[in-house]
């Protein structure tokens, strides 16, 4: 064993490949060290929160009365794993993308000045599953109602997620959902485990 001491180390040409090490050998840090990688591309390296989506709504839909209607979602702003289901409208986790997943969501609806009472807005996992729910309860007249929330999934390839909206209102007229990426969305990326 020997101690080399020097202030740079570089490739015989001043490009290629630098391999310090072995396989099945450990590359120690010493404590009090620093090892400033600011500078460099990283490849490798601690880890990054993809894949990751971000998913909105930009065609008009309206809702019923009293009725629990899945949000069409068929847009996307950032989606270079290919999470929209664009035939279905919602999101469709890619083959070899399963993980675990920050998720969030909102849901916007133009309410108008009428009361009502029982809107909810929940997030489903395979059509079935209610897997978050935002409630509201509506004791005088309003606007617009945005819902949503935000939580940590488990998903596999082919698990899909839908959003679900329920609004009773005493009027019993339909209501529109907002459109656009600031009003109704659903995003997520996955998490560094």
């Amino acid at each position: 064993m020997g101690t080399i001491k020097t202030t740079n180390i570089e490739t015989i040409t001043g490009s290629g490949t630098l391999t310090l090490g072995a396989s099945g050998e450990t590359i120690s840090i010493p404590s009090g060290a620093t090892l400033d990688l600011s500078n460099a591309t990283q490849t490798g390296v601690g880890g990054i929160n993809t894949p990751f989506f971000n998913l909105y709504k930009t065609a008009s839909q309206t809702v019923n009365d009293a009725t629990t209607t899945k949000i069409d979602i068929d847009t996307a702003l950032y989606d270079a794993d290919g999470f929209l289901d664009s035939t279905n409208k919602r999101v469709l986790v890619p083959s070899g993308k399963g993980g675990t997943y920050l998720i969030s969501y909102t849901v916007r609806a133009n309410v108008g000045t009428e009361q009502g009472n029982n809107f909810s807005a929940h997030l489903r996992l395979n059509g079935s599953t209610t897997v978050h729910i935002d409630y509201k309860y509506l004791n005088g007249g309003i606007e617009q109602m945005t819902f949503g929330g935000s939580l940590v999934l488990t998903l596999a390839a082919a698990d899909y997620l839908e959003i679900r909206i329920f609004l009773d209102r005493n009027d019993n007229t339909t209501t529109n959902i907002g459109t656009g990426r600031s009003n109704t969305q659903i995003s997520g990326f996955k998490l560094i485990t």
